[in-house]
């Protein structure tokens, strides 16, 4: 999907939601969990009940790659069923030596035909460059992470520039691929840097986690962070697939996604006013 695909949703669905399929066998409701694929009937139910609302999906690799096999065959039903409109995100966090890095686009772009994956910047350029060679596909580059244990490294700070860590990360890797390749993952948690990490990063798009359950301001992120283009799809998981835990399962997400939306509709057309 190109970046005017993607602004064309946001404008019409009037949206940046990002829904998290972190697709847990634990938390699902106990009905789903007899049928023969729960995963994905779950998954399906989520999408049917949230996809007016939302302009992307983004499974979390490691949920389904607990479960084998099988645990693909589910990713790849729930990624073949996800509304073509919408923006899809893998979760994996990869990054390796270039040729595992080229490997690893490869399944996700070609074999599975994701949009965009996540990528961990830490091995750095010949690590993701590979990734950045598939048209229309993106590069989603940890920045700036909500976990409590971000501080450990992002936060470091170089003698020779007095930057921070993330900082170097982003002004870096800006210069490995345009704003049609690459995004990069800001934490709702750290919404009061975002306003700084939008200066660093004017045009780029931020995929924003920690939204809902995790307790991030859309509000402050929103006002933050947007850009002419929005320049933001913020995620979602918990607090949508699990909004309840019985057979309204679906339509408590429906209800959830559709407040989200609702805030976000507001935020966008004051944006639109600027």
């Amino acid at each position: 999907m190109t970046r005017e695909e993607l602004f064309i949703q946001i404008t019409k669905k009037k949206s940046y939601l990002c829904v998290g399929l972190d697709t847990d066998l634990e938390k699902i409701p106990e009905h789903i969990r007899a049928t023969d694929d729960p995963v994905f009937t779950f998954n399906k139910a989520i999408i049917d009940a949230t996809h007016q609302y939302s302009v992307a999906y983004k499974p979390n690799i490691a949920f389904y790659e607990a479960l084998g096999p099988k645990g693909w065959e589910s990713l790849q039903k729930t990624l073949d069923y996800i509304p073509k409109d919408c923006f899809t995100i893998a979760d994996a966090k990869r990054g390796d030596i270039g040729n595992t890095s080229a490997l690893y686009a490869r399944a996700f772009f070609e074999q599975m035909n994701f949009d965009a994956v996540t990528v961990a910047p830490y091995m750095g350029e010949d690590s993701v460059k590979p990734f950045l060679k598939f048209k229309n596909k993106w590069v989603i580059l940890l920045a700036h992470t909500s976990n409590p244990g971000s501080a450990d490294f992002q936060l470091m700070e170089s003698k020779l520039t007095q930057r921070k860590l993330y900082e170097e990360v982003i002004l870096k890797a800006s210069t490995w691929a345009t704003t049609d390749q690459l995004m990069f993952v800001v934490g709702a948690t750290q919404a009061e840097k975002i306003k700084h990490i939008r200066e660093l990063a004017p045009d780029h798009f931020f995929l924003v986690p920690g939204i809902g359950a995790q307790g991030g301001d859309l509000e402050m992120v929103s006002k933050n962070g947007m850009n002419k283009d929005c320049g933001l799809l913020v995620n979602s998981a918990r607090a949508i697939i699990y909004a309840s835990s019985g057979t309204d399962f679906a339509e408590a997400a429906a209800r959830e996604a559709k407040s989200v939306q609702e805030q976000m509709r507001v935020y966008l057309e004051l944006m639109e006013k600027l």
